[in-house]
């Protein structure tokens, strides 16, 4: 309410139930906005060509569910008790219960091909390949801070590098997918260089750019990449030399063990590929944490310029991020391209980096249980919703909304300091950096 009284020509507020109205109001108008071509016409083919079908109904319901959603929103926030719990005992009671939750999703994963079908199988690879593509960007967007819009990059040089390696030069698949990680890394450096100096939404848009100009290279550079046509024919990867085929070969697994051939063992051993290299990032990541290179991450993502004072080296600092970084992200493109058989350029468009980081934001900056959460959450529920075409992306926006109303910083936002003296207690979100690049 202005200082002012009205009858001096102040302007008092409406009152609160005018105020929420007219705010829902106003976001039922924006949504009819944006869904009346979208939802409320839709285009069916016939046999003289195609006929526009409105879809009022359907319009009415979605605006409704804004309205409504509006309302209950702006009336929770006005009515939250004033004695809600501190941040810190939120953020603790969160961290205790993450372990046992960590601990179920480990055991679930190593024994989802003893209990799951097909389908699930390869819904599982799909979703391990993005946990491990989110823990790689964690140690650049949650650990140092910096914003990187252009992750997709390393995990197409990661792929290109083992198919053109392995085409090419017969390499196998375990000998190219450390060359795959370190050519990921050499470029990653390469990144690095030219962004030393830029922060937050400069950082973002050369990032950005970097990942643009890895793909437009691919398409167009068609006598090494192949260009639009891509790679095919890349060799899948052996276990101590058996192939998974069904050639009936004295060096295949099926012949060697003695066993029927089944397509499914191939993807059992894929999976659980991904899910060892999935542990190794994880491993990898806590581990660089806790050493003097992950502190000095952490401190650049709080306050770069105290991180200078300090006499923390912020060249080699913001390098090492970016090229550990890259790295896995080339070990999951070349998981990628031995898992898929082909690849090509349009595999690795700024959507990939966009989902990516989506999930690194939602699970939680820093948050290595987070991430497998949102990968979990993002990736398998979307699956869900594959009969549902039309709806997929609908659903999945009106979900990143919801999260970002109740979870602003991610489904597990709080930390766990890396060095503590005594007992480590947990750093509630709203005490932590966000860090700006």
């Amino acid at each position: 309410m202005s200082k002012y009284p009205a009858a001096l020509g102040g302007k008092s507020q409406p009152p609160a139930l005018v105020r929420v109205v007219r705010d829902a109001g106003l976001s039922a108008i924006v949504a009819f906005g944006l869904f009346a071509s979208m939802i409320g016409l839709r285009l069916f083919p016939t046999g003289n060509g195609m006929k526009l079908h409105y879809r009022w109904l359907m319009l009415a319901a979605v605006v409704v569910a804004v309205f409504a959603g509006r309302v209950i929103m702006l009336t929770w926030r006005a009515n939250r008790p004033a004695g809600t719990p501190q941040p810190r005992r939120i953020a603790e009671a969160i961290n205790h219960a993450g372990k046992y939750v960590g601990a179920v999703f480990l055991i679930a994963a190593a024994t989802l091909p003893l209990y799951g079908g097909r389908y699930f199988i390869d819904t599982g690879i799909l979703v391990m390949t993005y946990v491990m593509l989110g823990w790689g960007l964690t140690i650049v967007v949650g650990l140092a801070g910096l914003l990187d819009l252009g992750y997709v990059a390393f995990y197409a040089v990661g792929a290109y590098s083992y198919a053109l390696l392995s085409t090419t030069y017969h390499l196998g698949f375990w000998t190219t997918l450390p060359i795959a990680g370190l050519l990921a890394a050499v470029w990653g450096i390469l990144l690095g260089f030219p962004v030393l100096r830029l922060r937050g939404d400069y950082l973002a848009i050369v990032t950005l750019a970097f990942g643009e100009i890895i793909r437009v290279v691919l398409i167009n550079w068609t006598s090494f990449t192949g260009g639009p046509n891509g790679i095919t024919d890349i060799p899948r990867p052996t276990l101590f030399g058996l192939k998974f085929n069904g050639s009936g070969d004295p060096d295949t697994f099926a012949a060697f063990f003695g066993i029927d051939y089944s397509l499914t063992q191939r993807v059992v051993f894929l999976y659980y590929v991904i899910f060892g290299l999935a542990l190794l990032t994880n491993w990898v990541s806590l581990r660089l944490r806790r050493l003097p290179l992950g502190r000095a991450w952490e401190a650049l993502r709080e306050d770069e310029i105290a991180c200078r004072a300090l006499g923390i080296n912020v060249t080699v600092t913001k390098l090492t991020a970016f090229a550990i970084g890259a790295m896995f992200g080339g070990f999951a493109g070349a998981f990628f391209a031995t898992r898929q058989a082909f690849v090509s350029p349009e595999s690795f468009n700024f959507g990939e980096s966009a989902l990516v980081l989506a999930i690194v934001v939602l699970g939680g900056l820093g948050s290595q249980l987070g991430v497998a959460l949102a990968a979990v959450v993002m990736i398998g529920g979307s699956e869900l919703f594959r009969d549902f075409a039309e709806y997929r992306m609908l659903v999945f926006g009106v979900g990143l909304v919801v999260m970002m109303v109740l979870r602003p910083r991610g489904l597990v936002s709080g930390r766990t300091p890396s060095i503590a003296l005594g007992a480590r207690k947990e750093i509630a979100a709203e005490l932590v950096a966000q860090g700006r690049g």
